[in-house]
């Protein structure tokens, strides 16, 4: 069981793989969200990735834009069920604060259908 806050994360680089070739995507200009089925025998709990390449900056940027994205994640109430996620950091996501953010998100989350108008 994972521990208090934390979010179940995608570990394989075959299901990341996967995630990428049949997943759909969703973007803002802070982030990307790419999201498909969890695959079968993995249970209804989805699962999250968190990516940030090198184009978005060394590694202190890099490792802000995932934290940034992770509490976004956590804020959202990630992850969501029966559907794994890969939320990519984009060029904007390390400047912007949490709640901006975890707006753009929320905004994903309705665009994609993962979660309703609240």
């Amino acid at each position: 069981m994972p521990a208090v806050g934390r979010v179940r994360t995608i570990k394989s680089s075959f299901e990341m793989e996967e995630l990428f070739r049949r997943g759909r995507r969703v973007s803002h200009p802070l982030l990307t969200l790419l999201y498909g089925k969890t695959p079968e025998g993995r249970g209804p709990e989805g699962r999250v990735a968190f990516i940030a390449g090198k184009r978005i900056g060394g590694a202190v940027v890099r490792n802000r834009a995932k934290r940034l994205l992770r509490e976004a994640a956590r804020g959202t109430g990630a992850p969501w069920s029966g559907y794994d996620a890969a939320l990519i950091a984009r060029l904007g996501t390390a400047d912007a604060s949490e709640p901006e953010v975890r707006r753009a998100l929320e905004g994903l989350l309705r665009r994609a259908g993962l979660r309703g108008e609240e």
